[in-house]
């Protein structure tokens, strides 16, 4: 790490608070990790979020595959742990290293810390230890002023299931749930929707109205086929399906009005987490719903939250809150500067879905954060050579 060190040294001018930082990871019993750069473009362009997406440096070798620079350092860490012996065994690194991005303006090249652990089927107490060491490591640089914002996509999961809606409404407000302006949009949608107008599909949407997706993609892959065609106006035979099941959806009416009312006044719950958790249980009893396992959840991380020390009092949780990444699960969280909220300190939460999606034959489960190193030194200082952030 000695050699690895001295590059950053020459990088930053100073290497006394990545000394600091990773030897307080190491303390925590995180191990070091040094993902290549250049990376598969694939992943991030299949898992994460439109900001990722958008702004990647990509190129293609001589084989054809398509290849970017390392625009986070989650989905390598990940990567390298499931090709490694340890993978499927509980396991954590730590991180710090260049990342790259289009940013408009701004540096396209930056430092990214950070911890990922893998394995820990003690979900809750792993949730609420990220939260405390990404708190140790602003600490580190005499950040402690900061604010903490939370959120669970688990619980939005969990209520949209429990409401049972059309397939299509499912996919498309879970995958919007990251994207505010495109959920209340969706809502918006969902309320206006009517059956009235006339379509000159109205055999396939009748033939696909409450439908999931494979069965739509499977039949209108064969009508494609009969018809001798792969794609229209340049639409995939995936995109061209997933028009139809939407407008199968509209033509079938505007969601039931105590569904939307439900979905509303989940959204609209925030403060502390004690009290989320109050109005959460309300909501699923006035409502008859079953989100029971999800709330249970989050009231036992608030547990664990409370007895590593962080006041949870002074903890926001907001239900509408997300981080715009797709691969989130579950617990997502920010620490931002009370001086200056816009640009997040820390950010990170669960993502126990990627690692099949990464080609895991088991899921297993996994929850880290990044640090953003250009925000905390430029308003926190350095901590000496050496230091610990605990």
């Amino acid at each position: 790490m000695n050699e690895e060190l001295g590059k950053r040294r020459s990088a930053t001018g100073s290497a006394a608070w990545a000394d600091a930082l990773l030897l307080s990871f190491a303390q925590a019993g995180y191990s070091h990790a040094e993902p290549a750069i250049l990376q598969p473009a694939e992943p991030f362009l299949d898992l994460s979020g439109e900001d990722i997406r958008k702004s990647l440096y990509l190129t293609t070798d001589a084989t054809g595959e398509e290849l970017c620079l390392r625009p986070d350092l989650t989905i390598p860490v990940a990567r390298d742990y499931l090709a490694s012996a340890k993978a499927g065994q509980p396991a954590g690194f730590s991180y710090l290293g260049p990342v790259f991005r289009y940013r408009g303006g701004r540096p396209n090249q930056f430092l990214q810390a950070g911890i990922e652990s893998f394995g820990r089927q003690d979900r809750a107490a792993a949730d609420a230890e990220m939260l405390a060491l990404a708190l140790e490591a602003t600490a580190a640089f005499g950040l402690t002023d900061v604010e903490i914002r939370t959120g669970d996509v688990a619980l939005f999961i969990a209520l949209i299931d429990a409401l049972n809606l059309y397939p299509v409404w499912r996919r498309r407000l879970i995958k919007d749930f990251n994207r505010k302006v495109n959920l209340a949009q969706d809502l918006e949608r969902m309320t206006l929707a009517t059956g009235a107008s006339h379509n000159e599909y109205e055999g396939v949407l009748a033939a696909l109205a409450g439908s999931d997706r494979k069965a739509a993609l499977a039949l209108v892959t064969d009508l494609m086929s009969i018809a001798g065609t792969t794609n229209v106006g340049g639409r995939t035979v995936e995109e061209i399906a997933d028009r139809f099941l939407e407008q199968s959806t509209l033509k079938g009416g505007a969601l039931p009005r105590d569904a939307l009312k439900t979905i509303k006044r989940f959204l609209a719950i925030a403060g502390a987490p004690d009290d989320a958790v109050t109005q959460l249980r309300a909501l699923a009893d006035d409502a008859k719903l079953d989100i029971s396992a999800a709330i249970d959840q989050l009231e036992s991380r608030i547990g664990f939250m409370a007895a590593l020390g962080i006041d949870t009092r002074a903890t926001r949780f907001s239900t509408s809150f997300g981080r715009g990444l797709d691969y989130y699960t579950g617990f997502e969280f920010e620490l931002h500067s009370k001086d200056n909220g816009v640009e997040p300190l820390v950010a990170g939460g669960r993502y126990d879905g990627l690692m099949t999606q990464l080609g895991s034959a088991v899921p297993i489960p996994a929850v880290g954060f990044s640090v953003w190193a250009e925000a905390v030194t430029r308003l926190g200082h350095q901590p000496a050579a050496g230091g610990s952030a605990s």
